[in-house]
């Protein structure tokens, strides 16, 4: 049923993206070296002299980039703060892929199996690997006729980004056939879907949103807009599973549901405070049902907690994750970043949900039949037919 999409001169200077689990903006700040450090003369001689021992006693060849990203990556983890941490450049050039929702490439996700095989993970619709004819479940075997059968899934993903003219052959191995395919493919920008919809009995327009990225919002307009065009009566909105997202997102996507009011703000450890508002020009009209789990987490539970405190809709499965902190991703000059956890965010009516979570309106597990299935029909899912049993309440029809 469900779609599961889805160093050196590190402190000379950094852009700085306010984050709450992925959420955020970016701004400018400066960051200098202060007396009172970790890097006192006590520490850097100990520093020193791991690297003289691993010089002398060390069996394999060291490899001194991956030694310092490695201290780099300790500092942070010294916070004991599972949402700090340190990327390095080709981190954080993925996760912020993820966060905008678009990259560079042909809309596959690639996956090396037991045997070594690079197979086709998934093929998102509408992007030029799925136009090209490439299938999920492919295996490539060759990228513009090279043998790719000793390199990585990052390499393979590079040769393909990569290729000349903006073009590239692969060769594909399908199951169940006996010839090997050569099909071009255009490399293009490519939207990761991020929102899918379809629309379900009563006129029941049902919306899934599976993370809050750059191309969120756009596609949820489209989904609503869609939706409405079939005659839409009432909606349900699924965050199940959504691990939440840019800020922008889904406050966008609350500006299109919420009356004139807060949507959320954030307080620092200085008190300061930062406020996110709705003009309350387009407030939803028609009965609503948002769906929440034990994964919906940060954005996802923005997005209910401001449902639930303007009571315009009704928050229906189990109590969320509870991930009420703010990040600030520090953007650092050699393409490496720091994220770091600097303030809490609250709901419109105040409420600190951090290791707390949500509490939904109506609280129903999933049926213990279902978990861990990637799959299963509408009719099996219990929690979404509590959904529906909800707005049957409403007495719309």
């Amino acid at each position: 049923m469900k779609n599961r999409e889805f160093k050196k001169g590190m402190l000379a200077g950094a852009a700085v993206v306010l984050a709450v689990g992925g959420i955020g903006y970016r701004c400018v700040s400066a960051i200098q070296y202060e007396k009172d450090s970790v890097l006192s003369d006590r520490h850097i001689e100990k520093i020193e002299y791991l690297e003289k021992l691993i010089d002398e006693w060390y069996l394999e060849e060291k490899d001194e980039e991956a030694l310092a990203e490695g201290m780099y990556a300790g500092l942070i983890a010294g916070l004991k703060d599972p949402y700090s941490r340190y990327y390095t450049a080709k981190e954080y050039q993925e996760e912020t892929t993820v966060t905008d929702g678009a990259y560079v490439g042909i809309g596959v996700q690639l996956m090396k199996d037991e045997d070594g095989k690079v197979r086709i993970m998934e093929c998102y619709e509408g992007g030029p690997g799925q136009k090209a004819g490439i299938r999920k479940g492919d295996f490539i075997t060759a990228v513009n006729g090279a043998d790719i059968s000793e390199r990585s899934v990052d390499e393979v993903a590079d040769m393909i980004r990569e290729s000349a003219d903006g073009n590239v052959v692969l060769t594909i191995e399908r199951e169940q056939s006996d010839t090997l395919l050569d099909i071009p493919v255009t490399v293009e920008d490519v939207k990761l879907p991020s929102v899918f919809h379809e629309m379900l009995e009563q006129k029941t327009g049902y919306i899934q949103i599976t993370e809050f990225t750059g191309v969120t919002y756009e596609q949820y307009m489209d989904a609503f807009e869609d939706l409405q065009n079939q005659g839409m009566g009432r909606l349900i909105i699924d965050l199940r599973d959504n691990p939440g997202g840019l800020l922008n997102s889904v406050c966008d996507i609350l500006e299109e549901i919420l009356p004139e009011g807060l949507i959320v703000y954030m307080e620092d450890k200085y008190g300061n405070r930062e406020e996110h508002t709705c003009a309350g020009e387009n407030p939803l009209d028609i009965p609503l049902a948002v769906l929440v789990n034990e994964e919906s987490a940060s954005a996802s539970e923005i997005f209910a907690g401001a449902v639930q405190d303007y009571s315009i809709g009704t928050i229906v499965g189990v109590r969320t994750y509870g991930k009420g902190v703010v990040q600030s991703i520090h953007e650092l000059n050699d393409g490496s970043a720091v994220k770091l956890t600097v303030s809490k965010y609250y709901t419109p009516n105040g409420n600190d949900i951090h290791k707390v979570g949500i509490q939904p309106d109506v609280e129903v597990e999933l049926d213990p039949e279902l978990v861990g299935l990637e799959e299963y029909s509408r009719e099996q899912d219990n929690q979404l037919q509590k959904a529906l049993e909800v707005l049957d309440m409403e007495n719309v029809f």
